[in-house]
């Protein structure tokens, strides 16, 4: 669901920046309050392995549309909301400068339609108070499958909003909800089921993870990195060699209300985006040029590398800053 810069007026692409920061500085503050030490591996992981997974779209059957998954429950589930929401900052931002997947211009929204309300709304709203009295199985599955599709739910709608307040006429308000919100129905219960099987399978190896109070760890920390950090690289270097290849929900929605996938920008603002993600755009389409399957594989590998790089110096940066602030206030 990564928006380009065509479906945006500078103006509410603007409105979106600003709103996206604003949740992203409230973030950090919260980040900083409360970083634990622990966080800094999975956080690393957790993000590699949620840009690795965003690769792989999966056909919705009797459609001709396809679906990827988004990532912001899974990562608040397991990193709290605030972490989450700049992890998927980081996997947003990289996507969008090293492989031109969503427009600059279009990033403040992508970074509230795909991110804000999985982390935030989906996490408050839905997964905290499903687990406040206990965890179980069945209700992290509820939890999982309702947040997810509640949450694509409300990024879809976004869209069509965003749309119509930048006066894409191609895309009248009615008929684009019409076409957005039951394909994204679709895509969020996969969503919903595929951040399931993720929970379940580690609160039966690392409850810990999802609930501090639990001790019985089937698994060592290390042993369950090890084990993500290696379907991050069958994910990101082979399983994406096989995503469908379908348009997704978004594409596919504007082609049907529209007649044709992408817009014609109106110059300007838009040029200008353009030629500088031209420029940082080494892997544009996470391929090589013509030799796609290279580029993809390259592409997902290297990737999700840069987003654990990032996530774990994000992290780390947060841990010095606690622990400057706690020196200080023991010295005072």
């Amino acid at each position: 669901m990564h928006m380009a810069d065509a479906l945006l007026s500078p103006a509410v692409g603007g409105v979106m920046y600003a709103a996206s920061a604003g949740a992203a500085v409230y973030s950090v503050k919260k980040v900083k309050e409360d970083f634990s030490p622990k966080k800094v591996p999975v956080m690393g992981v957790m993000g590699a392995f949620v840009f690795a997974a965003q690769m792989l779209n999966f056909t919705i059957p009797g459609t001709g549309s396809s679906g990827h998954f988004c990532g912001g429950m899974l990562l608040a589930a397991l990193l709290g909301p605030y972490a989450a929401f700049l992890t998927m900052i980081a996997i947003l931002l990289i996507q969008c400068l090293l492989f031109a997947d969503g427009g600059i211009l279009a990033l403040g929204c992508n970074i509230w339609n795909m991110a804000f309300y999985a982390c935030f709304f989906g996490y408050f709203c839905i997964y905290k108070p499903f687990i406040k009295n206990g965890m179980s199985r069945g209700k992290l599955i509820a939890a999982s499958i309702i947040g997810s599709i509640l949450s694509l739910q409300l990024g879809a709608f976004s869209v069509v909003l965003e749309t119509t307040a930048s006066g894409i006429t191609e895309l009248p308000f009615g008929i684009f909800a019409a076409t957005m919100q039951p394909i994204h129905l679709a895509i969020g219960t996969v969503e919903g089921l595929i951040t399931a099987a993720v929970l379940l399978f580690i609160f039966q190896t690392r409850p810990e993870l999802l609930d501090a109070q639990a001790t019985e760890n089937k698994f060592s920390l290390k042993k369950l990195l090890v084990i993500l950090g290696v379907v991050v690289v069958v994910m990101g270097g082979a399983l994406s060699l096989i995503a469908s290849s379908n348009p997704d929900g978004l594409e596919w929605s504007i082609g049907n209300v529209a007649g044709t996938e992408e817009l014609e920008s109106d110059g300007g603002v838009h040029d200008a985006l353009a030629n500088v993600q031209n420029t940082t755009a080494v892997l544009p389409d996470y391929s090589f040029g013509n030799e796609n399957a290279a580029g993809t594989s390259f592409s997902g590998v290297v990737g999700s590398g840069l987003v654990a790089g990032l996530c774990i110096l994000l992290a780390a940066i947060f841990g010095i800053y606690k622990k400057e602030k706690k020196e200080k206030a023991e010295k005072s």
